[in-house]
């Protein structure tokens, strides 16, 4: 269960104990969960029940338990915990590995676009960049983050972009440069956005398009970014290089298991029952790369709606050092045929690129099958 369908299973819930009389309360248009915080337990979390809490007139923790009782023994659920003064907490079914892998392989690189951000009545969402290399280039990040959640964008410039901004790091505005974004403006559904991120103190173009996207956007719009060859290092010092290298990995198992004679299949990646502490290590580590898979849907939808797209950057950084403790396990050693197991793992590498590729594709960097 992705924490997507987690909150729609939360929302469900709290529609149910307002229908049938136990909450008073207007049901929230959508409810947030994340990894749980400290004193919290399982997969995920939510303080649903602390923000329904005063309109309902009743305790965080009667509330909580209203919804714990109509979450216990739904579908990719199969722990509801009530911990401090009312957070519910989550541990999703065993099925949802393979279950999530699957939904990644169906959906590829628009795993994780959804429609929060669809706009109501016709609205557009209008981005102007002012006329600076960090600017434009997070007004078209930020439209292809909007894009990938429903909203319809249109961009613009307060003046002409310049050559190198189109031709290296291939800004491409649907509007023409010298649209100031004025027609339709009355429109009741639309929304303005001016992109002003704080500048670099430096031309990034001679980085080249990727490396100079990504110094662009790595850090937060009011950080300052650094404009350096540490961006170009093939180093693992290097987030960028680490999110590639990964992604070429990825790739590069797929193309060594077909030579091998078998392909991905979702499934178990580890075995059950008792194990030894190295192999209690590899599924605590797997662990790791499938909530920063589940995750990503949430993210997406976050750097959108906060126009921060640093947070995609940081994520993918997050699921690339996740997925390299997998690759040693990914293919048969010496004489050993390949296995459910092995089929599983290919499975979740090809996943893990998978997120990779979209989110690098969405930041408008090269996701290369080789490097």
């Amino acid at each position: 269960m992705t924490p997507v369908e987690l909150s729609r299973t939360v929302l469900h819930a709290v529609r149910r104990a307002v229908e049938e009389g136990e909450l008073s309360v207007a049901v929230p248009e959508r409810v947030r969960v994340a990894p749980p915080g400290p004193g919290g337990c399982g997969d995920y979390a939510t303080n649903v029940a602390l923000q329904l809490a005063r309109p309902a007139g009743q305790p965080a923790l009667r509330v909580a338990e209203v919804l714990r009782a109509r979450l216990m023994g739904a579908g990719g659920i199969s722990e509801v915990v009530v911990t401090g003064p009312g957070f519910i907490n989550f541990r999703v079914g065993g099925t949802a590995p393979g279950e999530l892998v699957r939904e990644i392989l169906r959906r590829g690189e628009r795993y994780g676009h959804g429609a929060s951000l669809a706009g109501r009545d016709g609205g557009v969402v209008r981005l102007c960049a002012a006329r600076d290399v960090r600017a434009v280039v997070h007004g078209d990040v930020l439209a292809r983050l909007l894009r990938s959640q429903g909203a319809s964008v249109r961009v613009s410039c307060v003046g002409p972009l310049e050559e190198g901004w189109r031709g290296v790091l291939e800004v491409r505005f649907d509007l023409p440069d010298s649209d100031d974004g004025q027609p339709g403006t009355d429109h009741p559904g639309n929304s303005h956005i001016d992109v002003r991120p704080v500048p670099a103190p430096a031309d990034p173009l001679p980085l080249g398009r990727d490396a100079a996207r990504w110094a662009l956007l790595w850090p937060a719009p009011h950080d300052r970014p650094r404009i350096g060859e540490e961006h170009l290092v093939q180093r693992e010092s290097n987030p960028l290089f680490r999110v590639r290298y990964a992604h070429a990995r990825c790739r590069g198992l797929l193309r060594n298991a077909a030579d091998l004679g078998f392909g991905p299949e979702p499934g178990a990646v580890e075995p059950r029952g008792a194990q030894k502490p190295q192999e209690t290590q590899k599924t605590q580590e797997t662990q790791v790369l499938l909530r920063a898979l589940a995750d990503h849907p949430r993210v997406l939808a976050a750097a959108a709606a906060h126009h921060a797209p640093d947070r995609l950057a940081r994520h993918l950084v997050a699921v690339a050092d996740a997925v390299l403790p997998l690759f040693p396990a990914v293919l048969p050693m010496g004489e050993e045929k390949p296995s459910a197991a092995h089929r599983a793992r290919l499975a979740l590498a090809v996943a893990a690129g998978t997120v990779l590729a979209g989110g690098l594709s969405l930041l408008g960097i090269d996701a290369p099958d080789h490097l």
